[in-house]
């Protein structure tokens, strides 16, 4: 038969957590490996923001046709915007958006862009990275690399990280974590990006910023600090951006890669080429997320309400990673997990080896990735002193 040959490969890790952990029956089971933001019901919400504006689309929409190759250009534009500032003077003649389906659809066809319109190029990635990365870019075919970015004690490795960028290739793409670095947590501070932006110059790098969390380490516009910067200072970078977790529409599939160029005619012939990619990848993208981000965007009470409530996820994460330190204090635990409570988003690099992990999955049944990523923003704020127990437990 024809399909008798083909063997089964591996299942995604976090997926497979996933799995795992909807089959423990142990009721106090807790989820802290899947990237999603759950409140303190245990829930993913939707935003009421979007819900406003799904039922303001339900009353006007129109049509369900196609929606053209580069996206909904409400949205692409919208999209922009928060990106790069409303402000911005790249706006006008240097800057396109192509909307994709997810951060990942822009990556994917950043991935596929760089192979076609710059083959023999590299892209360089943090070392740890989202491991999509390298399965993406894999699959585009460009080859990759790695540059550190934790180091010994599970600290951030600035040093070797400039080190590294200092020896990449010119001409070769650098991968950059805008904010809320996945999966550790660790934040690039000012002088540090400026660092960054010296040595992509001088190498004559091409920057590709993934922005899959603004709004979630210390606002929208403090998250896009990065991106500006480098935006006004080079005439060339490539932008990736999600709505999955600023506007809660994961399963939506919204997102945008945006492309700044030296000028009109370059832009456009770049952004060519992005649609002919795009065309052999899904056609069009999705229309109903694309849409519902244009309206809240472009209707001043919905965005006020959509910025609160962005504002309220943020503190409360963060308001949970100084919770488990606090709660990990009577255990003479807090020092050694204080990296927790300054780190962003919704992550973290906890330290944890793969053998306590194991453990706290057997015994706690609480489940995170084998590298000890936690997913911050799966913990549940009544269970903080819990979970701190089972850490002391597995760390002693």
């Amino acid at each position: 038969m024809h399909f008798d040959p083909i063997g089964r490969v591996p299942g995604d890790p976090i997926l497979g957590l996933l799995d795992s952990y909807r089959a423990d029956p142990n009721p106090a089971k807790l989820d802290l490996g899947v990237g999603v933001y759950k409140d303190d019901r245990g829930q993913t919400p939707i935003l009421r923001a979007v819900k406003l504006a799904e039922q303001r689309l339900v009353d006007s929409e129109q049509t369900k046709s196609y929606i053209g190759g580069h996206g909904d250009a409400a949205f692409t534009a919208a999209l922009t915007q928060l990106v790069l500032g409303a402000d911005s003077p790249l706006l006008a003649e240097r800057s396109g958006c192509t909307q994709t389906p997810g951060g990942t659809g822009a990556l994917r066809l950043a991935g596929e862009f760089i192979a076609r319109c710059l083959p023999g190029r590299s892209v360089w990635l943090s070392d740890p990275t989202w491991p999509i990365h390298e399965t993406l870019f894999g699959a585009a075919g460009v080859p990759v690399s790695h540059y550190p970015y934790v180091g010994a004690g599970n600290r951030l490795d600035s040093d070797g990280l400039f080190a590294a960028l200092e020896t990449i290739p010119e001409g070769d793409v650098v991968l950059l974590h805008a904010c809320c670095h996945n999966p550790t947590g660790f934040d690039l501070d000012r002088a540090q990006w400026q660092r960054v932006l010296e040595i992509v110059r001088q190498r004559r790098l091409l920057p590709l910023f993934d922005f899959a969390y603004q709004g979630f380490g210390d606002g929208l516009e403090e998250d896009a600090w990065a991106v500006r910067l480098f935006a006004e200072a080079l005439p060339e970078m490539l932008i990736t951006s999600s709505c999955s977790k600023n506007f809660g529409l994961y399963r939506e599939r919204t997102g945008g890669l945006i492309v700044l160029a030296a000028g009109r005619e370059p832009l456009e012939n770049v952004r060519s080429h992005l649609a002919a990619i795009a065309r052999g990848l899904w056609s069009t993208p999705p229309a109903h997320g694309a849409a519902v981000v244009a309206t809240i965007l472009g209707d001043e009470a919905l965005r006020q309400l959509w910025q609160s409530e962005v504002q309220a996820m943020r503190q409360r994460i963060a308001g949970l990673r100084t919770g488990l330190v606090e709660a990990l204090t009577p255990y003479g635990l807090s020092e050694r997990f204080a990296h927790i409570a300054h780190q962003r988003g919704m992550f973290s690099y906890t330290g944890l080896t793969a053998r306590q992990v194991h453990r706290l999955r057997d015994e706690h049944s609480i489940y995170l990735v084998d590298s000890g990523r936690a997913s911050v923003a799966g913990i549940d704020a009544e269970r903080l002193d819990d979970l701190a127990s089972a850490i002391a437990k597995v760390v002693a």
